[in-house]
């Protein structure tokens, strides 16, 4: 039996909203790839209307919910994929233009702590209003992770970052 489930794609500086007709929650993001599920029935309410269209999941080929689809078809290939999904807490390594950033993430995918490790010192960020979830199931993470004792270690040495002196 399906039900009808309120999809999100956050980017960063907004979303994309969709009604999704699945079995399941977890068959949504099992097949469709940087997407959650909203579950809060305060959030169902306020961004529901937002939803751009109402699509079943198998049917997404042809519909603006098709290349995240793909995505995760291409990902279900690769070594690795959802081996992080599930977890209470991932700690990955993202290297960036000559920074390191050692960052946190919950279960839901979204930052908790982050750590800038750079030749001027190692520091803390602050929280940002942007922190869209990272696909978990998504492979690419796996070659990204770091252990625990990394982080902290990092995490323990690290100072506020300055402020900008303006």
């Amino acid at each position: 039996m399906k039900k009808r489930y309120l999809v999100c794609h956050d980017y960063g500086m907004g979303g994309l909203w969709w009604w999704v007709w699945a079995a399941s929650a977890e068959e949504i993001v099992d097949n469709v790839a940087e997407v959650e599920v909203i579950t809060d029935e305060a959030s169902i309410h306020q961004m529901g209307p937002y939803a751009e269209e109402e699509l079943h999941l198998d049917a997404l080929s042809g519909t603006s919910l098709a290349d995240l689809w793909e995505q995760r078809c291409a990902h279900r290939s690769l070594p690795g994929y959802g081996v992080l999904a599930g977890r209470e807490r991932v700690y990955l390594r993202d290297d960036e233009e000559g920074a390191v950033f050692l960052v946190e993430v919950g279960p839901d995918g979204r930052r908790l702590r982050e750590v800038e490790v750079s030749p001027e010192g190692v520091f803390r960020l602050a929280e940002d209003l942007l922190n869209p979830p990272r696909d978990l199931r998504d492979p690419r993470y796996v070659g990204m992770e770091i252990s625990r004792d990394e982080f902290e270690a990092a995490w323990e040495r690290s100072v506020p970052y300055p402020q900008d002196e303006e």
